[in-house]
């Protein structure tokens, strides 16, 4: 009897329907292709017409394999072998003497694509929530159950890539204008439709000739050399080499057996390890945030600059009620111009576009705070404004609704001096930009309740970003350990190292961008201003240099002008590295401030285990992702080493790269989020 999949019959075709046991999303584990393969001999051998493959799950077909198996495989062969099972099942599939048809929807992504690519038909139910693609390269691997194989010839060889290499997602309209599926059909129509598909037979269909072309033998080098430009934008062959693997799979037109050899090479290598790490580190933090009800409906966000617009217009995209107060109405006919531009762009279709605008609502004069549920501070980053806007919120509010602030830097403590009630503070930081960034840190005071942290973390969860709890303390997480690293390579500027020539450096490392562009990006007056706020509690030097471009107008990207120049378009013109700095130690210098900083916040507590600090840095900065983050990079060195280095830099460079006491204190590290297998 099978745990996963149910088998019904009707007169001539068979019914498959996964659901597998204790899970929330369909996976595809070893025991559930198994399951699925004794289906497929149940099957085969009967005088069937066709059958239907669906999902029993309302999350949606199938989410791909199960990653959590990935950690407990160490050897290539053994990877090999788990990817050749899977494409012996699908193969089996594809062989049936009768046709199959997937009826998909919600996500079907990774091996869950994989499974409908071997079925002769598929169809997509119409929900709006339809998502499918091959995401595998951002866990550091390719398609291993034939995708690789089975996609060009379906969709053509240019879309096939684009899709392999970038891993992105296509809604059920973009996959059936490329050819991925067959029809949408109406939901309460999917049985009858999947009859009257699987009636046309074994009829596979491939893709137009001109979208074959490319896939010639002679055009695939030339071919392959223009994606090579496009992936090295985006992807260090040393960094990430799995979009290079695919490149390479496909110019040798490789068979399912060396698409299976290679997928198990990668499968173990760093930077694979690493990504899944990252990604179940996301993952849990997902889970975390589900184990509440946040009970709330109606938000109100106060001030509608960059961050305020930005968190009310993506509550609003999430499906919240949402009214964004702010004293210039100006300021709001902005606010309003950027929202329906964000909902047209992302939501197409103009019934939609007009809900999303039906739920939110200009308030120049506050009323929103009488009906709201969760109101959300994002006004100026001093301490006396936000004091004084929430001694009036909290006169005006209910005494159920949740106070949250936006603050970057401030302790709540400070903040909450002004409440009657402080417990019913949090922090909501928001990183910017909002549409971008997954992490929020939801910020504890000492006075702060556990149900207004639940409910915080609830609500982080419902608008799909990762909620990572934080001490309340001086720049908390992110800014805490970003600062020292912005400042030293303010520093090496300082000492006539180019900005081109420090960013550099912090690329090569892995940084998606390098710290010069980053303080330019995020505004020089901002960082300034959050260095000012730390200097004092974490001796941190302000360098003059930061100081004199903010007296000079120069704030970065937004003014045109700051390390770098700008146009009009804000694109940075950049000079030439220069090589006069050959003799300094740029990269261990910023990286190990970096480092030395989550050991700090480590050893007071700032949070809780190692993993929340690789979590924070990850999805917050983005800090080298094929690394694992900054406490897994630091595993793979060792701590000793480190130390060491680090006295070795204060001897040459000062006080600032004393070792943090928490580098003697190896039981910091060994604190986790969540459980890791050994190796």
């Amino acid at each position: 009897m099978s745990r996963h999949w149910q088998i019904e019959y009707d007169a001539e075709h068979a019914f498959l329907t996964l659901d597998v046991a204790g899970q929330s999303a369909n996976v595809l584990s070893q025991e559930v292709l198994n399951e699925f393969n004794q289906c497929l001999g149940e099957i085969e051998a009967k005088p069937l017409k066709g059958v239907i493959i669906r999902s029993g799950k309302a999350s949606g077909f199938i989410a791909g394999a199960d990653v959590r198996e990935f950690e407990k495989i160490t050897d290539p062969a053994h990877a090999t072998e788990v990817a050749r099972l899977g494409q012996q099942v699908l193969a089996r599939l594809a062989a049936l003497p009768f046709p199959s048809v997937a009826v998909i929807h919600g996500f079907c992504l990774g091996g869950g694509l994989e499974l409908a690519l071997a079925c002769t038909y598929r169809l997509v139910r119409e929900d709006g929530n339809a998502r499918l693609g091959l995401p595998e390269v951002r866990l550091g691997i390719h398609p291993g159950f034939a995708g690789s194989v089975r996609l060009p010839p379906l969709v053509g060889d240019l879309a096939a890539l684009d899709l392999m290499l970038t891993g992105r997602a296509l809604s059920a309209r973009a996959a059936r204008h490329l050819g991925l599926v067959d029809e949408i059909v109406p939901q309460r129509h999917w049985r009858a439709a999947a009859i009257s598909w699987l009636k046309r037979g074994l009829k596979h269909r491939r893709a137009a000739w001109y979208r074959r072309l490319p896939g010639w033998k002679p055009l695939r080098p030339l071919i392959v050399r223009l994606f090579s430009a496009r992936v090295r934008r985006k992807a260090h062959p040393d960094h990430y080499p799995a979009p290079w693997r695919i490149l390479e799979l496909w110019r040798e037109h490789a068979t399912e057996e060396r698409e299976a050899q290679s997928l198990g090479e990668l499968l173990v290598a760093r930077t694979s390890r690493n990504l899944v790490h990252v990604f179940l580190l996301g993952e849990e933090l997902k889970r975390l945030s589900k184990t509440q009800a946040h009970g709330i409906e109606q938000v109100h966000v106060i001030g509608a600059g960059v961050m305020g617009s930005d968190i009310a217009v993506w509550a609003v995209f999430k499906g919240f009620r949402v009214s964004l107060q702010d004293q210039h109405p100006e300021v709001l006919a902005r606010a309003m111009k950027k929202a329906h531009g964000f909902f047209k762009a992302k939501l197409k279709d103009p019934r939609a576009v007009q809900e999303a605008m039906d739920r939110f609502t200009p308030d120049l004069a506050g009323d929103g705070l009488r009906r709201a549920d969760l109101v959300i501070e994002a006004i100026v980053e001093k301490l006396e404004p936000k004091q004084e806007l929430f001694r009036m919120v909290e006169s005006k509010v209910r005494a159920q609704t949740l106070l949250a602030t936006n603050t970057s830097s401030i302790p709540l403590e400070e903040i909450g001096q002004a409440l009657k009630d402080p417990t019913r503070l949090v922090g909501l930081h928001f990183f910017n930009p909002v549409a971008k960034m997954q992490l929020v840190e939801i910020v504890r005071g000492t006075q702060t309740a556990d149900a207004a942290l639940e409910r915080a973390r609830a609500f982080t969860g419902a608008i799909e970003r990762l909620a990572l709890e934080v001490k309340s303390s001086p720049g908390f997480l992110v800014n805490r350990i970003l600062m020292p690293y912005l400042v030293e390579a303010v520093k090496l500027v300082e000492e006539g190292v180019s900005p081109v020539t420090v960013d550099h450096a912090a690329t090569e490392f892995g940084m998606p961008m390098g710290p010069i562009e980053l303080a330019d990006t995020v505004g020089l007056d901002i960082c300034l201003s959050v260095a000012q706020e730390l200097s004092g509690s974490l001796s941190l030097e302000v360098p003059a240099k930061l100081r004199e471009l903010v007296g000079q107008g120069r704030f970065g990207r937004k003014s045109g002008n700051g390390f770098y120049q700008y146009d009009a378009r804000g694109r940075r013109q950049i000079p030439s590295p220069d090589k006069t700095a050959a003799d300094i130690p740029i990269t261990e210098r910023l990286i190990l401030r970096l480092l030395n900083e989550c050991i700090a916040c480590l050893r007071e507590g700032v949070v809780t285990d190692a993993d929340a600090v690789d979590a924070g840095m990850v999805y917050g900065t983005g800090f080298a992702p094929f690394l694992g983050g900054p406490v897994s990079y630091i595993e793979s060195l060792g701590e000793t080493g480190i130390s060491h280095s680090l006295y070795r830099l204060s001897q040459e460079y000062g006080p600032r790269f004393n070792p943090d006491p928490g580098w003697s204190q190896p039981e910091l590290l060994a604190r986790r989020l969540r459980a890791r297998p050994p190796g």
